[in-house]
């Protein structure tokens, strides 16, 4: 090859080099311009905005305490389920500290078998989403004890959280009081915590962190969830074992019709699911499975109450208005509720001097003013059921805001074989003091049946000065087995 041949051949070789950088500078730059073009701009498909999860929606949260409390309502969930509603179960523990006739498992382990119990028991009726707040199964009938043990700070965050995460619109849950019956402590701690959900997860101020969006989403700890105001809250009808249970406090619903989906009635419906929870009634389930169907439909039918009997709600509050008796749904539309607002009720006037009942009883007169819940039918004077032979404890507030020390004299008036153990006698008060103590009184071994209702009144009366200041009054039942207080 000549060096003339050479020279032209590398000068063809630039050429094409600064051709091809050139045709790409403008391939790359074309879409830049085309963006740029006011016609270009009006055609740009629109970027869809995320909206939350519509797998966890649901109509309908029943929120309860242990592994088995959903049958509270499961006849009523398997109607729920076949009109078409959504619905979530919310346990606040696993049941850890139950009994177990399936097997040797307790503590750990049996909260681990009794998650399960609960996850194929909510499928059976139809229950996908199925969640777990965490606290610790306690045996006690004190609420106070229970929201203590379970981590209340936390347990009404994680409320809080998947009220936001599933928006229903309405809550069935436990009686926020105190009551002979279902009166089991974890219960009331989980319709406390659920009461507290409902007034606090439309509002944006609390737990933030959940309704905060994450920039570039590298926070790892802002949840991006929305506010939510559930629209309604309903109580399981505490009668339980008592013959004045609130009738006409809610809406009712049968659940002897048949199920579309299932062909066969929702009682029964629920009866199904109830045989997955082994650990708890493994003797009763197996005297189900052997029984034929006309026998299962004569219990179902009891007129003392079975599983075919009507389920009654309680009324709690609304966001959405509605009557008290109505359908659960009245008013209830697809927009959301604005937060709930209510004006704080104010305590009643106290004398400077005084005594009154403290412990739960106390909490739920505070309780239901601080979340409006005045209207909710309740027992006229306190009451307890204690195990025959064993304590019982009487928690008192003494009071004196007056401007000097003053003795008080406490007085104990029980039935006959009934001993004060602790608590009677004088007391010594600073001036300005609110002070808790308590009154232990035992109680007698007496043979009691399981069925007997008789009530005993306990009376505590203060006196100061020779003049009488305060008297508690507190109607106990003795019973074969009870809940510690």
């Amino acid at each position: 090859m000549t060096p003339a041949k050479v020279q032209i051949h590398k000068l063809t070789s630039v050429s094409q080099v600064v051709g091809f950088f050139a045709v790409a500078a403008l391939l790359f730059a074309a879409p830049t311009l085309r963006a740029q073009s006011p016609e270009a701009k009006g055609a740009q498909t629109p970027q869809v905005v995320q909206g939350p999860d519509e797998r966890y929606k649901v109509d309908i949260m029943v929120v309860v305490a242990h592994p088995d409390d959903e049958g509270a309502a499961s006849p009523f969930i398997a109607r729920e389920l076949d009109e078409g509603k959504r619905v979530a179960v919310v346990y606040g523990t696993r049941g850890g500290n139950g009994s177990n006739q399936a097997g040797p498992e307790h503590a750990a382990a049996l909260a681990d078998v009794r998650e399960i119990e609960a996850r194929k028991a909510c499928a059976a009726l139809g229950v996908t989403n199925v969640w777990f707040l965490g606290g610790k199964d306690t045996a006690s009938q004190n609420v106070l004890i229970s929201l203590a043990n379970w981590g209340h700070g936390e347990r009404l965050e994680e409320m809080v959280r998947l009220i936001r995460l599933t928006r229903p619109e309405v809550i069935l849950t436990f009686f926020p009081g105190v009551f002979i019956g279902e009166n089991h402590g974890d219960h009331q701690a989980s319709g406390v915590i659920a009461m507290e959900g409902f007034d606090l997860a439309g509002d944006p101020t609390v737990f933030p962190s959940q309704v905060a969006g994450a920039e570039h989403r590298l926070e790892p700890y802002l949840e991006n969830l929305r506010p939510w105001q559930v629209k309604k809250i309903y109580y399981f009808d505490y009668g339980g074992q008592r013959n004045d249970a609130p009738k006409g406090s809610g809406p009712s619903y049968s659940v002897t019709g048949m199920s579309k989906s299932r062909h066969m009635p929702y009682w029964r419906v629920a009866v199904e699911s109830f045989k997955s929870h082994e650990t708890q009634a493994k003797g009763y389930i197996d005297t189900l499975s052997k029984e034929s169907e006309e026998d299962l439909q004569k219990q179902a039918t009891d007129p003392q109450g079975g599983w075919g009997s009507e389920q009654s709600f309680v009324f709690g509050k609304s966001a959405v208005g509605g009557s008290p008796t109505g359908d659960m749904f009245e008013n209830v539309t697809s927009a959301p509720a604005p937060a709930v607002q209510h004006a704080a009720v104010p305590a009643p006037s106290t004398n400077e001097l005084g005594v009154e009942l403290g412990g739960a009883w106390s909490f739920y007169e505070e309780f239901k003013r601080a979340h409006g819940l005045e209207n909710l039918p309740h027992i006229n004077e306190p009451e307890i059921g204690v195990q025959a032979g064993g304590p019982l404890e009487i928690p008192i507030w003494v009071r004196n805001t007056t401007g000097e020390a003053k003795t008080i004299d406490l007085a104990v008036d029980a039935p006959s074989g009934w001993t004060t153990s602790a608590g009677a006698g004088p007391y010594k008060s600073a001036a300005g003091l609110l002070a808790s103590l308590n009154v232990e009184i035992m109680t007698p071994a007496a043979p009691i049946s399981e069925t007997s209702k008789d009530m005993s009144e306990v009376t505590v009366t203060a006196t100061s000065n020779g003049k009488q200041i305060g008297v508690i009054k507190l109607q106990v039942m003795l019973r074969k087995r009870a809940l510690p207080q």
